[in-house]
């Protein structure tokens, strides 16, 4: 764990001249080895918990303007993993603070309002039957995927490469990618349901190491 720490503050060295996360690494493997992550207390640290967990907090770093991550910082990362770590993902400036926004807070709002209004209607006139019901396609919901932000690619390779096409590591969805100060994001986006066949160059995390594949 400790190496992969190591190599994390070579790729972000530009954007935290004083990053030093090894230095948190007893407290990243106690966190990472709770029951919540580890329920078999094998005594590993996921791969996948451990980027999600140092991305987060280093997102939030960079949005404070800060050039190391604090310890309050990393623990509000690690907390609100515990909170969402079926569902977690990067929040893009959010801070630790993170919560539902005003615009999506308003929309269930109305949501519940129309509801309810629709409620004092007559039940024959606002819905079919339920044979008619079960006999309409209902629509397929798009889960999101839970891969989305600060790629660790380094920005000069990246740029070297001309290869601008990133595939995400969880569903294989890709997206052609810019760098915005000096930084790699990968958007949130809906979670493909078959994995993709695609040979064309682009970057992919093959082993946990990002490389360019295909060419």
């Amino acid at each position: 764990m400790r190496d992969i720490l190591a190599s994390l503050e070579t790729v972000y060295r530009e954007l935290f001249p004083q990053l030093n996360l090894r230095q948190w690494s007893s407290f990243i493997y106690t966190w990472l080895t709770q029951s919540h992550f580890d329920p078999t207390h094998s005594g590993r640290v996921s791969m996948d918990h451990l980027m999600k967990l140092v991305t987060t907090a280093l997102e939030w770093t960079y949005e404070a303007r800060e050039t190391d991550v604090r310890a309050e910082t990393l623990e509000n990362a690690a907390s609100l993993l515990v909170l969402r770590r079926d569902t977690f993902r990067i929040i893009d400036g959010d801070g630790p603070n993170h919560d539902v926004p005003p615009a999506e807070s308003a929309s269930v709002a109305q949501a519940s309002e129309m509801e309810k209004d629709q409620g004092d209607q007559n039940q024959d006139e606002r819905a079919p039957s339920n044979e008619v019901q079960k006999a309409m396609p209902q629509p397929t919901k798009s889960v999101k995927c839970t891969f989305s932000g600060v790629v660790p690619i380094d920005l000069q390779q990246f740029l070297d490469s001309g290869i601008h096409l990133v595939e995400c590591p969880d569903c294989t969805s890709t997206s052609s990618l810019s760098p915005h100060n000096g930084i790699l994001r990968f958007k949130s986006h809906n979670r493909r349901k078959t994995r993709s066949l695609s040979t064309e160059p682009r970057w992919a995390k093959r082993e946990m190491i990002w490389a360019a594949v295909g060419e």
